[in-house]
């Protein structure tokens, strides 16, 4: 009987995907420090414009627009690993980033052109591991224990390989880390960016894992780190040495448990290989806060533009939903949330943005905005909801049809 193989899971995390990605259109940019985050500018168009007749990896980086002065409500999406070093990240206010990196050069998001890399190097690791669980636009969990080259040295082999064929085919780099489980990989994968790769066996928990800071843990966020610095633990080691007892106790049965768990290493979650999404949403923040009425007519543009976003987000997924929602955070920060559930599902731009108008009308307007978010719950994949349909026809349309009456006899906000 061939001897049992010890599981290995590995976690892949492209590195700094969105600014690599415009690095391979702008290879003069490598090695400085780039911001790639806010909506797309004048300054992004002036910049193509003048340069119309040149090929984009020859305009001069002198002519690229600049982070210093900027002004607006832009996020980083994601930054090069030298503006990094100036204290900029992600989810950072471009504005905060500007006084502390004025000199890193500011590009938009292309998402199409991100969709097609990120579909590009998952479809070189199926071809290679197969059993691989998505987990966004640049992650991924891989089951390594069966594949040839996951067992040897700890799975470096299979790693350096999946590593060597995605920039081979990308020109992209990605950092791996294999453990045990997911959780463990997950930590790892951390360890040796960019373009590492960091093996974490079981008897390895205590010199690698243990002197690594709470927060460590995928789960572990912000106010449960902030509890359990109030209680003297600050590393996983110090969390490890606590009783499941006293855990539960302080954090309750669920949490507590899982605590006890993951600081000794321990986690029996499979490879989800088909992962059925929650939701689909879209949001935007604003250059500027808006005014319902006096910017009634941006705000009209963009509302629609995010209900034909996350159409075309289910229809390339094959989904659509029942539950229609809106996200708004207003000039105080304070954001509220609204949703309605139809009976019959939806899909189409048109639909959607009638019934989430319907959410903004339950939606005291006064205060400017600052975000606007539209989202799709309830989710059912295309093919059985119409299964479904064609064996409820009348209740389904009909549920449809009085939700496009009330939008047609009530005045539409933001039109």
């Amino acid at each position: 009987m061939p001897p049992r193989l010890i599981r290995r899971i590995a976690h892949l995390d492209m590195d700094a995907f969105y600014a690599s990605v415009e690095l391979l259109r702008y290879p003069q940019l490598k090695g400085l420090p780039v911001v790639i985050g806010g909506g797309r500018r004048s300054a992004d168009d002036a910049l193509l414009q003048a340069h119309a007749d040149v090929p984009l990896n020859k305009i001069p980086v002198a002519d690229f627009p600049r982070l210093a002065g900027y002004t607006g409500r832009g996020v980083i999406t994601t930054a090069t690993y030298a503006a990094r070093q100036s204290g900029v990240g992600s989810a950072m206010g471009l504005m905060k980033a500007a006084k502390l990196c004025p000199q890193a050069i500011l590009l938009p998001v292309d998402f199409a052109e991100i969709r097609r890399y990120s579909r590009a190097f998952k479809d070189i690791i199926l071809d290679i591991a197969p059993l691989m669980e998505d987990r966004g636009v640049d992650e991924v969990y891989i089951d390594f224990t069966e594949v040839p080259g996951g067992q040897r040295d700890g799975g470096r082999v299979l790693g350096r390989l999946i590593q060597k064929t995605i920039f081979q085919h990308t020109g992209l780099t990605c950092s791996i880390g294999v453990a045990p489980n997911k959780l463990l990989a997950k930590m790892a994968s951390e360890f040796n960016k960019p373009n590492g790769i960091a093996i974490v066996l079981e008897e390895d928990l205590q010199d690698k894992i243990w002197p690594l800071a709470c927060r460590k843990i995928n789960g572990i966020g912000p106010k449960a780190d902030e509890k359990l610095q109030g209680l003297g633990i600050t590393t996983i080691g110090q969390l490890a040495q606590q009783e499941v007892d006293w855990l539960i106790d302080h954090f309750g049965q669920k949490t507590g448990a899982w605590l006890y768990a993951a600081s000794h290493g321990q986690d029996e979650r499979p490879i989800e290989l088909e992962s059925e999404p929650v939701s689909i949403s879209r949001e935007t923040t604003f250059e500027r806060d808006l005014h319902a009425v006096r910017d009634k007519a941006e705000l009209g543009a963009i509302f629609t533009r995010l209900c034909e976003q996350v159409a075309a987000d289910l229809a390339n997924k094959g989904y659509v939903g029942k539950t229609i929602g809106i996200k708004l955070r207003f000039d105080d920060f304070k954001s509220v949330t609204r949703d309605q559930t139809v009976e019959a599902y939806v899909g189409d731009a048109k639909t959607i943005r009638q019934i989430a108008g319907l959410c903004l009308k339950r939606v005291p307007l006064t205060k400017r905005l600052r975000l606007l978010g539209v989202r799709v719950a309830s989710l059912m994949r295309l093919q059985d909801a119409a299964e479904t349909a064609s064996k409820k026809p009348l209740a389904l349309s009909n549920k449809g049809s009085n939700a496009s009456d009330l939008i047609a006899i009530e005045p539409q906000l933001f039109d």
